[in-house]
């Protein structure tokens, strides 16, 4: 089914509306007809992710800003960076199903796109029954004492952090999947690979819990840091400009993966020229080299970043259907 432009902004914002308190939790990115407020809206529920700061500050300090990338008066299109309280925005459904999804939007380690790919897909899962949580990562080129880490320890958190308030969610812990964009993809994708790794210490008791997902759902992502495909300016943001070929190993998840990583499921477009679809490709190879369930799409076209907003006319708009459908038969929702 096709649909116009103007037609998905209108669905977009009623499936931001479901429900009065829907509208109080949400500041939605779709205005109408009004020039935009400067800043970030904020959602009314979010959760910091580390309760006494974010650990290993940079030694320059940082200031979050917000840049509206957007010269639609009606749509908003908003990138942050300069994050020093990593947090969760929180999209709670009028009838939960049980079942969670972590987003990481993309922004290639240089600012975290949150409309595009945070709060459009969360309003899409919570119209669905999906509780949805919008992370803003910090970002590793900004001096953070973790480094190429510093976007894996705040995916770990989250994820703990979620299990452990499953109950003030209606969720079930066990549920709980990732989907991530672009360099926001790499974030999931490191996650399914490394969700084990002990990158920070431990602060309290919900990081005695599990940090793998029930499934991930890395879409057009930014995954091998071999020169030949990545993405340039995500792998100078994430490993620097000349790492060792060992660091590039560690941060590649396609060469990560664990025996016991979870189902994955993919999706690129054959004529995307920011993030060649070899990433999508190697990673499926190296999933199934180990037996991981895998379901991967390759559309013609669709370009980087999509999301669901620029994909609208195109075959590859029956994406997040596509996704919902092999989600359920893994018992997500």
């Amino acid at each position: 089914m096709t649909f116009d432009r103007r037609s998905f902004m209108a669905a977009s914002l009623v499936s931001g509306l479901v429900a009065a308190d829907a509208m109080a939790q949400t500041a939605p990115p779709v205005a109408t007809g009004k020039p935009r407020a400067p800043g970030l809206p904020q959602p009314a529920e979010t959760i910091d992710l580390w309760p006494r700061g974010a650990p290993g500050l940079p030694a320059k300090a940082l200031t979050e800003t917000v840049d509206e990338r957007s010269s639609d008066e009606l749509v908003t299109d908003r990138a942050v960076y300069g994050i020093t309280r990593p947090r969760m925005a929180v999209f709670r459904p009028d009838r939960p199903n049980g079942a969670a999804v972590l987003l990481t939007p993309g922004g290639g380690y240089k600012w975290v796109v949150v409309d595009k790919e945070g709060y459009e897909m969360a309003r899409w899962l919570t119209a669905r029954g999906f509780t949805a949580f919008v992370l803003f990562y910090r970002l590793p080129g900004e001096g953070w004492t973790s480094g190429p880490d510093t976007p894996l320890i705040d995916a770990q958190r989250a994820m703990r952090l979620i299990r452990h308030r499953a109950r003030d969610f209606a969720i079930d812990p066990e549920r709980v999947a990732a989907m991530g964009f672009s360099a926001g993809g790499h974030v999931c994708a490191s996650l399914a690979a490394r969700f084990a790794a002990a990158v920070y210490a431990p602060v309290d008791a919900a990081d005695r819990l599990s940090a793998k997902p029930f499934c991930a759902a890395p879409i057009y992502p930014v995954v091998s840091m071999d020169p030949a495909i990545a993405h340039a300016g995500s792998r100078d943001l994430l490993l620097g400009p000349a790492p060792t070929p060992a660091l590039e190993a560690t941060y590649s998840p396609d060469r990560t993966v664990p025996a016991d990583a979870p189902p994955h499921w993919l999706l690129h477009a054959e004529d995307d020229d920011a993030v060649p679809a070899e990433n999508t490709v190697r990673l499926r190879a190296a999933l199934k080299a180990r037996g991981i369930p895998v379901e991967a799409h390759f559309f013609e076209h669709g370009g980087h970043g999509f999301g669901l907003r620029k994909a609208i006319g195109k075959p590859v708009e029956a994406w997040p259907e596509l996704w919902r459908a092999w989600a359920r038969t893994k018992g997500l929702g």
